[in-house]
């Protein structure tokens, strides 16, 4: 009898987990065939679109600080941080690199010598972007600076390195649903964000991209350099769709004078509006 109860009881435990269970995974399967898709089945990120964070000035936890006395367009809001744990593992020498960035970032950071700001930050960047897709090809197109990264779906493999380059080389596969997107041949002239977040030219990411529905993407992307970093370390956010009526991508030139963008140096002052 005893030995009855047991199983009855385990029995029901289980039915209980998996009825638990079976609202997640209809909820999964509803969002995947929601999703739109390309005449080959696979997910279709045709589209404009947008994050909603405040990763391109930190891409951790930050608190807001005033502009600079004279600089008021360098405020920074306050944001919630992207990286898994808030934690980059840094080296101690990359760790002192960062320090010394951050306490210089008005003219150190790429950015503001209108370089290009690289992968992954592009993506997190305050600007919409531009995905066109074909079967063995995707054209990203950013509205900052008129970038196009190229992202190749045809089962290639990267060029023999080693190759410095401000967007690397980005290879993709599909598992499942999920676009995996390996990018290498950097240059270490990019930052992660404007707090001095690094890495040298050894580093490596795997993007992985999932649609939560059909207008929200998961994007998460893991980033691995042994010279920077101890460990490889993640971050992750939401892309969403731009839907407004005839929504495009416009134009965001930048100039830079001296080195630096104008707005930027200690002598671009803006002068006391006087009233008419």
């Amino acid at each position: 009898m005893k030995g009855c109860m047991t199983v009855r009881i385990a029995n029901w435990i289980m039915t209980a987990v998996v009825c638990a269970l079976m609202p997640a995974a209809a909820a999964a399967q509803g969002a995947a065939q929601g999703i739109p898709r390309t005449a080959d089945g696979k997910p279709d990120m045709s589209g404009i679109w947008q994050v909603m964070n405040g990763a391109s000035w930190n891409i951790q936890d930050q608190n807001a600080e005033p502009a600079p006395h004279n600089w008021p367009w360098l405020g920074i809001p306050a944001s919630k941080g992207v990286v898994e744990g808030n934690e980059i593992p840094y080296t101690p020498e990359a760790r002192a690199k960062k320090d010394a960035n951050f306490k210089n970032r008005a003219t150190l950071d790429p950015e503001v010598s209108c370089f290009l700001p690289g992968v992954p930050r592009i993506t997190y960047m305050p600007f919409p972007f531009q995905i066109v897709q074909t079967p063995n090809y995707m054209a990203v197109m950013y509205e900052y600076v008129h970038t196009i990264r190229h992202l190749y779906v045809d089962g290639s493999d990267h060029p023999e390195g080693p190759i410095e380059w401000w967007m690397g080389d980005s290879r993709g596969r599909w598992d499942g649903d999920t676009l995996v997107v390996s990018v290498k041949h950097f240059n270490a002239d990019t930052w992660f964000d404007r707090a001095g977040n690094h890495h040298s030219e050894e580093m490596t990411l795997v993007e992985r991209y999932t649609f939560v529905d059909r207008d929200t993407i998961n994007y998460e992307v893991t980033v691995t350099d042994p010279k920077t970093f101890t460990r490889p370390w993640k971050m992750s956010m939401l892309l969403y769709r731009r839907k407004e009526p005839n929504f495009q991508l416009l134009e965001f030139p930048c100039y830079a004078f001296d080195g630096v963008s104008v707005g930027t140096r200690p002598k671009d002052v803006l002068k006391p509006h006087k009233p008419e």
